[in-house]
């Protein structure tokens, strides 16, 4: 009886949400990462990154939006007709991108001024609506949340680490506080524009590619 209730209270062998858990989350963070090995929201990657505050505000951004509209979307699965899905999920992240972006312009103005259009342009970021269906209408909620949660954080270290290189190599600093001081570092402008963020990017996924070792070539 003891071993039993071990078992139920541990999980047993199925562990976290059935076995899936773990795997779930760790699969958006490093094995399926939404940038580094689908390529998806490149475009915000490459925009927003050029502090990383702004880099940062933008993955929480993402994060809850994937976490909610996953929520949201498993709820509903068994009751949204099939004919009209894709306009239901859509309502519900156009939903909660409308949240972030309100709650950025009420509260933190000027980080909604330096991110410009990238917050609302999240509703057209193909993670979201990638996430809600290829996984939240085949899942329960908890574990659609766990989804979400997994592959906002891949996004938001891949615009984190970017927007990290980019500020420190092209200003010397670092939340706008100076690390590089100038008498001995001479901040490299072409990492501020536009193709410091696909270099850095570049750099960025071929690192990852090379920690993953052959798995990442298709090899054995």
């Amino acid at each position: 009886m003891m071993a039993d209730s071990t078992t139920m209270c541990c999980g047993g062998t199925k562990g976290l949400l059935g076995g899936r858990g773990k795997e779930t989350m760790s699969g958006g963070i490093w094995g399926e990462n939404p940038v580094a090995i689908q390529m998806l929201g490149i475009c915000s990657a490459l925009a927003v990154t050029g502090r990383l505050s702004n880099s940062l505000v933008m993955g929480v951004a993402l994060i809850f939006v994937l976490a909610a509209s996953n929520l949201a979307v498993s709820l509903l699965r068994e009751i949204t007709p099939g004919r009209i899905r894709l306009i239901v999920e859509m309502a519900i992240i156009a939903t909660m991108v409308i949240l972030v972006d309100r709650f950025l312009r009420a509260f933190y103005w000027d980080m909604s001024a330096r991110l410009g259009p990238y917050v609302a342009l999240i509703i057209t970021n193909c993670i979201v609506l990638g996430r809600a269906e290829a996984f939240a209408l085949q899942n329960k909620p908890l574990l659609a949340v766990v989804d979400g949660i997994g592959n906002g954080l891949g996004y938001a270290a891949v615009l984190a680490i970017v927007g990290l290189s980019r500020e420190l190599l092209g200003a010397g600093e670092l939340f706008g506080r100076v690390v590089l001081p100038q008498q001995w570092y001479r901040p490299n402008q072409l990492m501020i524009l536009a193709p410091g963020a696909f270099l850095a990017l570049g750099f960025l996924i071929a690192a990852y590619n090379f920690a993953r070792g052959p798995e990442a070539a298709g090899g054995e």
